[in-house]
């Protein structure tokens, strides 16, 4: 393996992991704070091709005056990709201490839980979502809106987000509704198929890093690591691969024409290069109903699962890696988590928490600084390009200014181009870039994705090419620039399979621009 690819993803894996039975439950332990801590398993469905039921283990936190007759709502708590259960009290503190029992569960695959990760199949993990909510139904100190149906709320990031969904979407695909009333999911995705093979290209460092946190506990079905191992060394996805992700997230779930009809806090990370932020703003759009949407909101912030963007050039090298979040803030929370506090208080207690801001999208700019408040992220402003030519394969990164500053862009761009092609497999990657000039221009929020056309085309009129999700004030003295390079760090060893050329004409960058 390539030692820089080898180094970086060494990175990320260090960064990612971070009554239909009746439970086994242990004894219950109190802890130092009166919140009463209990570890028990479940029976859930076997795992595709077997006949052996899987365990599904948890930990679940009883605050303290949580009885019978003064009933407390429950928020479900799951890890990231390669994790574990959370099993200390101290850690949910923030919402024992409001009122609110937990349960941290084990997702099939890991920590204590038996079986191979299905990546949130609705008929494997959705199953054992269902099986954990009926868990909970079953506490006599839980709030209930009827038998069977708990106040019940969730909270999670990345893979924590998708058992969100996949347990939301699965209960309305088999029950009719869901039993969540509300949802924080943060850093998570609509579809991984787009997340990981944006136009069939491998994100290279990422599709590698899912493996590799996977392989300690031999997580992973052998087909999937073979499919991640076969995309990885031919730059192209397999049929089986594909079809095995492709129903594993709200994307599909919207495709069936169905939506969810509850609130939900999105966090979703602006330089997040795995789950970039054009996955949040999906879900926001498309995965709920108009109904639930005036009532949820969606934060972005400069995090997530973040790679410095070194070739070309990302913007974000100079800024801290740490989650800069001028949203929360501005809606009055120090941190995510308090916001998230605040959202779960406000649905499922009934409190009013002062939260404003519903039915809006809220993105942190690409220096941190400012938080954009708009109602929509759709493309508002054409600017008309003329030609962009690049090479395919081999090259350097070429800057086309679009608009001086000062302007700000929030939202997802698009490009209208009439491709000519000269390769076999043409693939460029494009970017929205801000710079004094096209030598000093860097990729904003370090994010590029790839135009593909495979053979050799004459004239191909393309429509809505998607340009990366971005947040960004182009101050005066600067321009907005459209870098389009043969390679990313990104798609490590995934340009065009040989060296040719891509030319647009008659590009048109369609940007949404705002004045707030």
């Amino acid at each position: 393996m390539h030692r820089h690819l080898a180094s970086r993803i060494t990175a990320v894996v260090a960064g990612v992991l971070a009554l239909a039975s009746v439970p086994y439950v242990a004894s219950p332990a109190a802890a130092a704070d009166a919140v009463t801590t209990t570890d028990g398993c479940l029976t859930s469905v076997p795992d595709p091709g077997t006949t052996a039921p899987v365990e599904i283990c948890f930990t679940l936190f009883r605050p303290a005056g949580a009885t019978k007759d003064r009933p407390v709502p429950m928020v479900l708590h799951s890890h990231g990709w390669g994790g574990s259960r959370t099993t200390d009290p101290a850690a949910f503190a923030y919402l024992t201490d409001a009122g609110f029992g937990v349960l941290s569960f084990d997702q099939r695959g890991f920590g204590e839980s038996g079986g191979r990760a299905h990546i949130e199949n609705p008929d494997v993990e959705g199953k054992d979502v269902q099986k954990i909510v009926d868990v909970v139904a079953a506490q006599p100190w839980v709030k209930k809106q009827k038998p069977g149906d708990p106040v019940l709320g969730a909270i999670g990031g990345s893979y924590g987000g998708g058992y969100q969904f996949v347990g939301a979407f699965s209960e309305l695909r088999d029950r009719g509704a869901t039993r969540f009333d509300a949802l924080v999911p943060e850093i998570t995705w609509s579809s991984l198929t787009e997340s990981l093979f944006p136009q069939g290209v491998p994100r290279t460092e990422w599709a590698t890093a899912l493996t590799a946190a996977a392989l300690p506990t031999d997580a992973l079905p052998p087909l999937v690591v073979r499919g991640f191992a076969e995309a990885t060394a031919t730059g192209h996805v397999p049929a089986y691969l594909h079809d095995f992700l492709d129903r594993n997230g709200p994307e599909w779930h919207v495709r069936q024409g169905r939506k969810l009809d509850i609130p939900v806090l999105f966090g979703q990370g602006a330089t997040d290069n795995l789950f970039p932020l054009d996955q949040g703003l999906k879900n926001f759009r498309r995965a709920l109903t108009d109904k639930a949407r005036a009532q949820s909101l969606l934060v972005g912030d400069n995090g997530g699962h973040t790679l410095p963007s070194v070739l070309p050039f990302g913007s974000n090298l100079d800024v801290p890696l740490a989650t800069i979040d001028a949203c929360s803030l501005m809606l009055g929370s120090p941190t995510f988590e308090d916001l998230g506090l605040r959202f779960l208080t406000q649905n499922l207690q009934g409190v009013k928490t002062g939260l404003e801001g519903l039915g809006q999208l809220h993105l942190t700019t690409a220096a941190g600084d400012r938080c954009v408040t708009v109602p929509a992220t759709a493309p508002t402003t054409p600017v008309e390009l003329g030609e962009v030519v690049s090479t395919v394969g081999v090259g350097a990164p070429i800057a086309y200014p679009i608009a001086q500053g000062p302007l700000t862009i929030a939202g997802s761009s698009k490009l209208d181009a009439t491709l000519t092609t000269l390769g076999l497999d043409n693939r460029a990657f494009l970017g929205l870039s801000v710079g004094t000039s096209p030598l000093d221009a860097r990729i904003v929020q370090n994010n590029m994705l790839p135009v593909r056309e495979s053979g050799i085309v004459i004239n191909k009129p393309r429509r809505g090419i998607e340009l990366p999700s971005v947040a960004v004030d182009v101050p005066a003295g600067k321009t907005l620039f459209l870098t389009v390079a043969p390679i990313s760090d990104m798609y490590v060893g995934f340009g065009s399979r040989v060296v040719g050329a891509m030319r647009m004409k008659d590009v048109v960058v369609h940007l949404p621009v705002t004045t707030r």
